[in-house]
């Protein structure tokens, strides 16, 4: 039985670059060997699952991307792309392959569900990834110049990013419009990731004399500072300069 339900499909060439970019560094990703990845809800273009397949074969010679979509006409119409290493495949949170995925990503894809829904979804996904995997459930504005995402581990949530376009970068709360679904509605005075967005403007702000230099030197200091107020921030400025801040799930997960 399929799992799911369509969602509006929407999608456009390079709109996933930041996680993808993000994803292939990740460490789990490289202690794989020839990983069998799955792009779950690819939408109503196969754009995004294509540049996936592109960047981690350039990375990860032998990797196989399998397209899954629960809308059974958007299947048909990817299948005239698939090539060695791509195919594509009617289907849904159920993942109904025979062996089970190194890597899953869903984007933009249970931003379209209920918040209620989401621990249910994880645990399906979960439950078909192969030890070591990593499971991406992320959000992005329609350009892909604002993005969020959740990186799981067959143990659960492990972290959260946010990506930023850095360039004319008002604040950064304005990733709160794109967050994940088990967050956007938790972006309330209390919860911890309003505490998290509330520093990060307060720190973004507090740097701006570093703007006159460059906006990557102004988010370094910024990241940074977050770092140095005790938010388990990880990675290296290497990362920062991306425009990311990744950190551990626990420090902005929703409060029971």
């Amino acid at each position: 039985m399929v799992v799911g339900r369509v969602t509006r499909g929407t999608t456009g060439t390079n709109r996933l670059r930041r996680s993808d970019r993000w994803l292939v560094r990740h460490p789990r990703v490289r202690a794989m060997t020839a990983p069998l990845v799955v792009d779950l809800g690819f939408g109503a273009t196969a754009h995004t699952t294509l540049e996936l397949a592109d960047r981690l074969c350039a990375v990860k010679p032998g990797t196989r991307i399998v397209g899954i979509e629960i809308d059974p006409d958007r299947v048909a119409a990817a299948k005239r792309l698939e090539t060695a290493t791509v195919s594509f495949r009617h289907g849904g949170f159920e993942i109904p392959l025979d062996a089970r995925p190194d890597i899953v990503r869903a984007f933009n894809v249970l931003r379209q569900y209920d918040e209620t829904e989401v621990a249910s979804i994880w645990s399906t996904v979960l439950s078909r990834l192969a030890p070591g995997g990593l499971f991406l459930d992320g959000t992005c504005d329609e350009i892909g110049r604002v993005s969020t995402w959740v990186a799981l581990t067959p143990d659960g949530p492990d972290s959260l990013t946010v990506s930023l376009r850095l360039a004319d970068l008002d604040e950064p709360s304005i990733a709160a419009e794109r967050l994940v679904k088990a967050l956007i509605h938790r972006n309330v005075p209390g919860e911890n990731i309003h505490r998290f967005f509330v520093d990060l403007d307060r720190l973004w702000a507090m740097n701006a004399g570093l703007g006159s230099f460059s906006a990557i030197q102004r988010w370094v200091a910024t990241v940074r500072a977050m770092k140095d107020l005790g938010w388990p921030v990880r990675d290296a400025q290497s990362r920062w300069r991306l425009g990311e801040i990744t950190l551990d799930w626990d420090a902005v997960a929703p409060l029971p």
